[in-house]
């Protein structure tokens, strides 16, 4: 008898969204960011049932709810340690983990440093608004000194977190900056993460257009972005400004920002390489607040630094071959019961 192959179902974004009402406060940047991801996951190659969408505590954190897909909505900051445990035992999973800058960087930083560090297959989206919305309005780990909110009423005096800067020193493998407001970027930098092989890192600014509003307008708005923002292509000069007039170049090892023209050209320009782990350090360091006087440097977005190193699950499950092979299965209950054992007498 004759068996006849069923091919699988063309998916679409609108197959990726549920039937939930979706509560964030209307204009907020999470909507973008939910369209780009459901928009993306028809066309990286993974069966539905295959994807976990797993997050922490915090507006972002809605997500698993909106996605048409398996998902979890932990609980504050532990969102890396429950996909961690998921991605060991079922490694053939394609895991997403949405966090905030206070959920992933605050309560839940240790998690974020080592999941990062031992490199498992996973994919982290940090929504970075620089406020915790959730509760309010409070400075977050992201926010800039001498912000103003109902827990800082005279002004944070905290050092703000660099989130790329961080995953840098915690090793990351893939490590990527996007944000909102612009869909097409957005989806290239999501489907990049999921094509990574190991832990991708990448940040999302988004706005909160009710406790931060504007945060980052001078990047995502048309009017400003093209002198603020330098869009990083791998291979390509580090050109930018609202006519490409402006470029950096390593002057010694010192980075500099020159006028594309008479002096210099496109060709005077440093190359972006994903794979240099020094270029990469020195543009995560490019990090001016433009709203300070000795701004001089715009703000990267892109791809900073991609390597290639094995995957904890798949040395987990390489280490329990092995020794499964040499020792034998085990015995739970002799383990557990030990080699040394107390004897009460009276």
């Amino acid at each position: 008898m004759a068996t006849e192959t069923i091919a699988a179902p063309i998916l679409t974004a609108k197959d990726f969204a549920t039937d939930q009402e979706v509560r964030w406060c209307p204009g907020c940047g999470d909507y973008s960011i939910l369209a780009q991801v459901q928009k993306i996951m028809p066309g990286i190659g993974v069966p539905k049932e295959n994807i976990v969408i797993i997050s922490g505590i915090g507006c972002s954190s809605r997500f698993p709810y909106y996605m048409n897909t398996f998902g979890m909505h932990s609980i504050h900051g532990r969102a890396t340690a429950i996909a961690s445990g998921l991605k060991a035992t079922r490694p053939e999973l394609s895991v997403w983990i949405v966090t905030g800058d206070g959920d992933g960087l605050s309560i839940g930083g240790n998690h974020t440093i080592h999941l990062l560090r031992r490199n498992f297959d996973v994919n982290i989206m940090l929504f970075n608004n620089q406020i915790y919305g959730l509760t309010k309005g409070q400075y977050s780990p992201t926010s800039e000194t001498n912000k103003i909110t109902k827990s800082t009423p005279f002004g944070s005096i905290d050092h703000p977190f660099n989130p790329l800067a961080l995953a840098m020193g915690a090793d990351a493998t893939f490590i990527a900056r996007s944000m909102d407001r612009d869909p097409k970027h957005l989806q290239t930098l999501l489907t990049r993460s999921h094509q990574h092989k190991g832990a991708s890192f990448l940040e999302i600014y988004q706005n909160c257009n009710i406790f931060n509003d504007g945060a980052f307008e001078i990047f995502t708005e048309k009017s400003s972005k093209a002198d603020y923002d330098l869009f990083l292509e791998q291979g390509k000069p580090l050109v930018f400004g609202a006519n490409q007039n402006k470029g950096i170049r390593l002057n010694g090892l010192q980075p500099e920002v020159v006028e594309l023209g008479e002096n210099f050209s496109a060709d005077d320009c440093w190359i972006h390489d994903e794979k240099d782990f020094y270029k990469a350090q020195t543009l995560i360091r490019m990090f001016d607040d433009p709203h300070q006087s000795n701004f001089q440097f715009p703000r990267p977005f892109g791809v900073f630094y991609e390597t290639e190193r094995p995957c904890y699950e798949d040395m987990m499950a390489m280490q329990i071959e092995e020794t499964i092979a040499s020792k034998g299965k085990g015995n739970l209950d002799q383990l557990l019961r030990g080699k040394e054992v107390w004897e009460i007498k009276d």
